[in-house]
């Protein structure tokens, strides 16, 4: 009896897992407009470890056409560009992109960005020693 209870829980699982992925999930990546302006290595930092999230050229990765997974990362994205987009960066004026550079430091500094999972999962956005260093010295120059 156990044995047909756990046989149709897990065909009840499939099933589910199944027709979730007929849920459609908002993915695109809207045209840039102005991009932020950073000297070189910085914007190499920058794109390689930020604008995944938070520009309009998010590069999907395969596991986000699968869901549940595509809902987190859909969402990710959406608050993420809410938050700070490096490819509208035209649309703060210059004391919000300031106060923006700052927000970007604190957030490296205190171990918040990015994000562990997003680290666990894109080993090439963890930043080092010095990749910090020339955050900072950009973030908080006026």
């Amino acid at each position: 009896m156990k044995t047909r209870r756990h046989i149709l829980s897990l065909v009840a699982l499939i099933m589910t897992l199944v027709l979730i992925q007929f849920i459609p999930v908002h993915r695109t990546n809207p045209a840039s407009e102005t991009e932020i302006t950073a000297p070189g290595p910085v914007l190499v930092i920058l794109r390689k470890a930020c604008y995944n999230c938070h520009s309009n050229q998010t590069r999907w990765p395969w596991y986000s056409n699968i869901a549940p997974v595509s809902w987190l990362v859909a969402r990710d994205v959406t608050k993420a560009r809410e938050e700070m987009n490096f490819t509208t960066w035209n649309r703060y004026t210059p004391i919000k992109q300031s106060a923006k550079r700052e927000d970007i430091w604190k957030e490296v500094k205190g171990g918040h960005m990015p994000p562990l999972p997003y680290r666990l999962m894109h080993p090439e956005a963890r930043l080092t020693h010095e990749e910090k260093e020339q955050l900072r010295a950009w973030s908080t120059t006026p």
